[in-house]
């Protein structure tokens, strides 16, 4: 038995790399959290199944001592292009299984036109010794079919007839409480959540013969609240809690909850900015490390994220001796992620990206084109124009890369760094179409100078 867990554990290392290929990560080792999060949402968008940020790093690392449930097998599977676990193990041939059965005169019931490796051929092999060892291994496949058929969940049922809404208790403020009403009595599955958003943590179980959840909001954007039984999706209904002008907080950690930043309109010196005034006297510490960011979500949602043009200036004003000082300026979308981060030439190992499906690391990818003396005044250009990305900084094309499911209709505009960003000239436009934002017209805010 312990030859053929080592082989299912194996077997899904493979199927992640392989997942992970699929979804247009360089790589599958180190993957940092926001990679971790969007391929999640990956097997969630191609397979409607819901798996967790702990689940998919145990599936990642192969540290599970159980072999997972067959509904996460087969949803990793299906989204790495195959048509279910058994699938994947079939065309794999199950090597790790073969190669541990040893060579006897009795004929193997092989799958015709599989490939076998026979473990008698290498001399090393403890097999070679125990003619026990095809028995064993019979057996103990069989306690692990029964191990997945038990632990396996009932089938869903009646999920057409589940009711989702939601309502906003204060408009678009902040913080703001939703009230999600739902029934699912009539639904046939062993467990139900309500998931707030993207983030697997913001995730509540419910049950039935109750009727109400409310939950809080502490970020404006536009979110995807989240009907889940059984690990898989049921219903969805979008969250819009639009700002209509510039919000600042900073951040701990990608999750944690954000501490507003108070500094009125934030426009000083013909900028966007904040000041360490600002920060301090919000009563955020400065000497832990945060995420400062600044971002703008307009009530009216209507452009789409696969043609436009952002043009902006921006430098980073730092608050401590940050060895590696960044910005990142991202387009909110109502699918996916779209963003780039550019930071200092020496520190592009430490430079994210991802548009769309296609997700760029640093560790993993040559970002180095992206690196700029962030410190100073940046002139930047990001361009899409048909899923087709172009970067260009001061006046030169940078970088570019491609995508190919699309991201949707465009939900904001945000600028985060670890520094303070000040940030002028923003001109964001869809391409040959119409105005989203501009220094002369910024819709609902005051226009910066």
């Amino acid at each position: 038995m312990q030859a053929n867990g080592i082989g299912e554990q194996e077997l899904v290392k493979i199927c992640i790399s392989e997942l992970c290929k699929k979804a247009g990560l360089a790589g599958c080792d180190n993957l940092p959290q926001r990679d971790l999060h969007f391929l999640c949402d990956y097997i969630e968008s191609e397979t409607g199944v819901v798996i967790s940020l702990s689940t998919i790093k145990r599936l990642q690392n192969g540290q599970f001592s159980r072999i997972p449930q067959i509904a996460t097998l087969d949803a990793i599977a299906k989204s790495a292009g195959y048509q279910n676990w058994q699938s994947f193990k079939s065309g794999k041939g199950n090597q790790t299984a073969d190669a541990a059965a040893p060579k006897t005169p009795t004929p193997a019931k092989a799958t015709p036109g599989k490939p076998t490796r026979a473990s008698a051929g290498n001399r090393n092999s403890p097999h070679r010794k125990k003619i026990l060892i095809p028995g064993s291994l019979v057996f103990g496949a069989a306690l692990i079919v029964l191990a997945l058929i038990k632990a396996e969940k009932p089938s869903l049922a009646n999920t057409d007839k589940a009711q989702f809404s939601a309502t906003k208790v204060t408009g678009n403020d902040l913080p703001n409480t939703v009230i999600f009403r739902y029934n699912i009595d009539s639904v046939t599955a062993d467990s139900f959540f309500i998931q707030q958003s993207w983030d697997k943590n913001r995730r509540v179980r419910i049950e039935k013969n109750t009727y109400t959840l409310t939950d809080i909001y502490y970020e404006p954007g536009y979110h995807t609240a989240k009907l889940i039984a059984n690990d898989k999706i049921i219903k969805k209904l979008y969250v819009s809690i639009p700002t209509d002008r510039w919000i600042f907080y900073a951040q701990e950690s990608l999750g944690g909850k954000p501490e507003y930043i108070h500094s009125g309109t934030g426009i000083k010196d013909r900028s966007l900015q904040l000041t360490k005034n600002d920060v301090l006297n919000s009563k955020i510490d400065i000497q832990k490390e945060h995420d400062f960011v600044q971002v703008y979500f307009p009530s009216r949602i209507e452009d789409s994220s696969d043609n436009f043009v952002l043009k902006f200036r921006i430098k980073v004003n730092e608050l401590k001796n940050e060895r590696c000082p960044f910005f990142m300026s991202e387009v909110f979308c109502q699918n996916y992620f779209m963003y780039f981060r550019s930071t200092l030439k020496g520190c592009t190992s430490e430079s994210v990206a991802q548009f769309g499906d296609t997700v760029l690391n640093g560790k993993t990818s040559d970002l180095s084109s992206l690196g700029s003396n962030v410190t100073a005044w940046q002139n930047v250009e990001f361009r899409v124009e048909n899923k087709k990305v172009t970067i260009s900084i001061n006046d030169s094309k940078q970088f570019s890369a491609a995508f190919h499911h699309s991201c949707g209709l465009i939900t904001g505009l945000g600028f985060i760094s670890n520094g303070l960003c000040a940030v002028d000239s923003i001109d964001f436009q869809t391409i040959g179409v119409k105005t989203i934002y501009s220094p002369a017209t910024p819709p609902g805010s005051p226009a910066l100078p």
